[in-house]
């Protein structure tokens, strides 16, 4: 049994363990918070402070498990914030959100370090960007275009495809060449995880990537870290190698459960919705870091599992103002059988705008949603009283609309060997050209069903 004395500075010892919440004294010495604390006979046991409860007593979350963890256990200050290692030695590898492999790899070494928590860039540092990413989906190219520096929310349920498209995405941006990729697996399956990084292993774009994960079966104060470590890598990117980067989250929603856990273990009252009383903070504190600057860009690509289908969810409505585009899946379209399952009327996105958009793609975007609406209405009456019955005018335009939903179904890369279909990668002047053509009639002769899973209208026969 180690000895503690309460006179001696720098050292303090555990009192209680409750779960990931630890309680610690320090009698010498006023901790602050953040503050890394490491265990004397196991430096790789690491707490950090999160609240003082009274004189010499201090509140923290486990970094790890707590095996190794017992009353009278001797502390040591560090007299730091979590660090992290940066560099371009982290490209290639999958990480924890200490920066250690997970990969099975040798140790990655790198010069610099940095904390996880760093400030926003100031609003004078910060750029308007009018470049558009290409991704080779057309449902996102034509209708929810990503904004170089801005950010896409990709919102659906359980089981509806938002990993794959996630995946597609990164496969497809980095495959040609538009920057370094950084991607958070926050309370990833360990099985989802591995199939990520063999994906991508084989699609040859892992070389261009760091992978950061805090899987399910880790504690909350982990999985609450991975997306602050892995912002910290794409800012180093972004800052010190000036490079543009991509900013994959896998689930942000799981970030806000995690620091709900975390509010319910330290015993804080919730808020009226049930989330903590500091969730708009905690998401702003990770969001306003991801943006563009006069160095280069960090564009955020995050999914958001939406509980219950439930698109009203407080911790769901909290997110949307920080995207620009958003994409909403949905079951009825999942169960009709087009992949991706995207509902476009219920996607929406704040470039639409002639200057960045091209006025071909503006005005043929417009008319398409005018089209889709109207199919919308449509669909109720063919649904009681059969197609036969509306004018011809209304038939037209019916299968028009139809045939831009279909249009808008595609192959996928990341899933070609499940599928046993190849992928396609379409540039969005084709798709752009393909909706404009649907809409002058110069398809109406083909039957609907003829536009489904193809790539540009190279492909129809």
């Amino acid at each position: 049994m180690q000895e503690y004395d309460k006179k001696t500075s720098g050292k303090g010892r555990i009192l209680s363990i409750l779960g990931s919440v630890v309680e610690v004294e320090f009698y010498q010495s006023d901790l602050f918070l953040g503050e890394v604390l490491i265990m004397e006979n196991s430096p790789d046991d690491k707490l950090e402070v999160v609240s003082a409860t009274k004189k010499g007593t201090f509140l923290c979350f486990s970094l790890g498990e707590n095996k190794n963890l017992y009353r009278g256990a001797i502390l040591k200050r560090t007299n730091r914030f979590l660090e992290i290692p940066v560099g371009r030695n982290l490209l290639g590898r999958m990480v924890n959100i200490f920066g250690k492999a997970i990969d099975n790899l040798p140790e990655i070494k790198t010069a610099e370090k940095k904390t996880i928590y760093q400030p926003s860039p100031a609003y004078k540092e910060t750029v308007l960007k009018k470049d558009l990413i290409e991704t080779g989906i057309k449902a996102i190219d034509f209708f929810t275009p990503i904004l170089k520096g801005g950010k896409l929310g990709i919102f659906g349920g359980a089981g509806l495809g938002k990993t794959v498209i996630l995946s597609e995405l990164m496969h497809n941006i980095v495959s040609k060449k538009q920057g370094f990729v950084v991607f958070a697996g926050i309370g990833e399956r360990i099985r989802e995880g591995y199939e990520l990084y063999q994906t991508m292993k084989k699609a040859g774009i892992l070389s261009s990537s760091v992978l950061v994960f805090g899987q399910m079966n880790e504690t909350a104060a982990i999985r609450f870290k991975v997306g602050l470590t892995a912002a910290t890598i794409a800012e180093y990117f972004r800052d010190t190698e000036k490079q543009d980067t991509v900013f994959f989250i896998d689930n942000i929603y799981r970030f806000l459960q995690a620091g709900n856990e975390l509010s319910t273990l330290l015993m804080n009252i919730p808020s009226e919705g049930g989330y903590q009383a500091t969730l708009d903070s905690e998401i702003g504190a990770l969001q306003e870091r991801l943006v563009p600057t006069k160095k280069a860009s960090i564009t955020g690509i995050q999914s958001v599992y939406v509980p219950a289908d439930d698109i009203t969810d407080p911790g769901v409505q909290a997110l949307i103002p920080y995207f620009d585009s958003m994409i909403t899946f949905s079951r009825n379209v999942y169960q009709e059988g087009r992949y991706p399952a995207i509902d476009i009327l219920e996607s929406s996105s704040s470039i639409v705008n002639p200057d960045i958009l091209g006025k071909d793609h503006y005005f043929a975007f417009l008319e398409a949603k005018k089209v889709l609406e109207r199919q919308k209405e449509l669909q109720r009456i063919v649904s009681i009283v059969g197609e036969s019955e509306l004018l011809m005018e209304d038939r037209v335009t019916y299968h028009r609309a139809k045939k831009i939903l279909n249009f808008m179904s595609q192959d996928f890369f990341v899933i070609s060997e499940q599928t046993n279909r190849p992928g396609k990668y379409v540039k969005k002047d084709k798709t752009v050209e393909g909706v404009k053509k649907i809409l002058e009639g110069e398809l109406d002769r083909y039957s609907d069903e003829a536009l489904l899973d193809i790539g540009d209208l190279s492909e129809l026969k």
